[in-house]
Formats: structure tokens, sequence, C-alpha cells
């Protein structure tokens, strides 16, 4: 019968986990593409750390920037990027691998360059703004302290810097009391 893209590649993800060892070589593209953010996440970040804790040697390209993080955890992990850049609004691949996570995404670039009409790439900018503003702390992984933070997506469009997250970089914390503290934090989380 049928099967759906996603049920696919997640037999063959199956198939990997299950049959890799510390000799093998692993190539993965995507994983998790096929379903919902957080589902493909959850799944492609599992399945990242079974393969660095089976010491398979790996290839794992991926867009999902919290997976940046995974070197913190398991120490065998490092990340690279092919390396781009933008020239009079355009993107263009320089098609060198560099050590370290991608700085930011070019979806948006990519989709136009493959003929994406305009008012859809307008209107996915504003999306990507929306959602950029809305996305909760919790959301993202927190790096440990001294390492840098997970990369955010691509300023390229660059969206605005809320207006709470403005307020509370001004906060002096050590100069309030616990109430004035809590107090701060109720008027702040009414306005996300």
């Amino acid at each position: 019968g049928g099967r759906s893209t996603f049920m696919v590649e997640m037999s063959e993800t199956a198939n990997i986990l299950h049959n890799a060892t510390d000799k093998s070589l692993v190539l993965m593209d995507e994983v998790g593409r096929g379903t919902s953010t957080f589902d493909g996440l959850s799944l492609a970040w599992a399945a990242a750390e079974c393969l660095a804790q089976l010491r398979a040697y790996t290839l794992f390209a991926t867009h999902y920037f919290e997976l940046t993080v995974l070197p913190e955890s398991e120490p065998l992990v490092t990340n690279v990027h092919l390396n781009a850049t933008e020239h009079n609004e355009r993107i263009v691949f320089l098609h060198r691998v560099l050590p370290g996570p991608a700085s930011q995404s070019y979806g948006l670039a990519v989709a136009q360059l493959a003929g994406v009409p305009g008012k859809v790439i307008s209107r996915a900018k504003e999306h990507l703004q929306r959602l950029e503003t809305t996305s909760l702390p919790h959301e993202q992984p927190r790096a440990k302290p001294g390492k840098p933070a997970v990369p955010q997506q691509s300023d390229m469009f660059a969206s605005l810097p809320h207006p709470v997250l403005d307020e509370l970089s001004k906060v002096k914390v050590d100069d309030m009391t616990p109430r004035q503290a809590l107090d701060l934090l109720y008027t702040l989380q009414t306005r996300l």
C-alpha cells in the first residue's frame, strides 16, 4: 500500500538506528521534516543523540538551529555549515564548509531564487517577523553559562526587537526587591 513520505523516512531512520555501529558511516538529511515542527525537531534531536552515543561517523544535515547545542552534551559532535553571503539582496552560496553553526537561515532567499512570487515572499517575511517576535524563551534550548546561545532564525530580514525584551534588558535586578521583581514579571508577562 501507499506510505507517506514521512513513514518512509521514519522506516529508513529506524533501520539506520537499529543497525548503526561505531564502524558505520551514516548520512542523514533533514530528519523530521515531514511532520509538525516540534515532533520533527524532537525526533531529529533524539536520532542525532543516539548516533553520537553509538559513535557512528555521521553527517547529520539539518535546518533545526536548536540542534546546534548538541556538542555541549555530546563531546564528539561538532557543528559545521556551508558558507553563503548576500550580494545585491541575493544569496550567493560559496560552497565552503566552515566550522560552527550557521549564523542564519536563507530559506526565504532560496525560495526567492527558485522563483516564488514576490508577493508570497513579502507575506512570508511578515509571517517570519511575527513568529520570531512571538517565540517564547522556553521554546529555545538554553546554552550553558559562558557558552554561545542557540543561533536565532535569520536576521537577514531584520525583525524588530520585542519591546518586552528591550525593557527587560534594561532592568537592574540586583537593585530590586523580590516583590518589585515579581510585579515587573507579571506586568511584562501581560505584554507578551
